[in-house]
């Protein structure tokens, strides 16, 4: 099957139905386009993310399964439980976002390069102005040492990168958003692809044709309007 090329010049453009994606590798859907803000709006509603590398044109993915986490199935381990009642970080939301983006992009450990680039950076920032991508800290004093961003639409929280520079930053920063998100009548978060850190959070794999209906459901269904404003 050949990919779908998409036309960098026409932000309006649709995507191909999901379940033309590639099989190998999993879930490659579509190449090229751009990162306008109509182009990132469409993607996700309709399941699909952009993750390439420098250098390559952009790539868009739709994978099967997907890893989500429904709000109520999220599970906090006991020692996860103990650093929380420690309060050893603050938490906050939307304060930082550049920073967190920022330190998303830094090189994993093993790792040569990223998938953030300048581009995908510049863009989400432009998301962020609209008010569609929002970001979680987590801090120890004046020091980032955690966090994570993704994209809100409707009850949907589309999760994109996470980061840490000390233990459990991140999963503090995940656990706090989505107790948030839950008392904000949101109804899934969507993880992408599985890692056994999400899952050890309660994140499970469920089918492309179930999440597609998801966020049919969803996406569209307004969370309480005050959610992001009032932080």
């Amino acid at each position: 099957m050949r990919l779908t090329v998409l036309d960098p010049k026409n932000p309006e453009q649709g995507f191909p139905l999901v379940s033309q994606a590639l099989r190998e590798p999993d879930g490659l859907l579509a190449v090229g386009g751009c990162l306008s803000q109509n182009r990132l709006l469409n993607a996700y509603r309709h399941g699909i993310f952009p993750w390439y590398n420098r250098g390559e044109p952009i790539l868009w993915w739709s994978p099967d399964p997907r890893l989500v986490l429904f709000p109520d199935k999220l599970v906090i381990s006991r020692s996860l439980r103990k650093t929380l009642r420690k309060n050893i970080f603050s938490v906050t939301y939307d304060l930082a976002f550049n920073e967190v983006i920022t330190a998303c992009a830094d090189p994993r450990k093993d790792t040569a390069g990223t998938w953030i680039t300048a581009e995908i950076n510049a863009a989400y920032n432009q998301l962020h102005q609209a008010g569609f991508a929002h970001s979680v800290e987590t801090w120890i004093g004046d020091e980032l040492v955690g966090g994570l961003y993704g994209v809100a639409l409707g009850q949907v929280f589309l999760g994109e990168s996470m980061f840490h520079t000390r233990t459990d930053a991140s999963k503090v920063a995940f656990v706090t958003l989505v107790q948030l998100l839950k008392s904000w009548d949101y109804r899934l978060v969507d993880c992408q692809v599985h890692t056994k850190h999400l899952e050890s959070l309660g994140a499970q794999e469920i089918s492309r044709d179930y999440f597609t209906k998801l966020l049919n459901q969803y996406c569209d269904t307004p969370a309480k309007s005050s959610a992001w404003q009032a932080q």
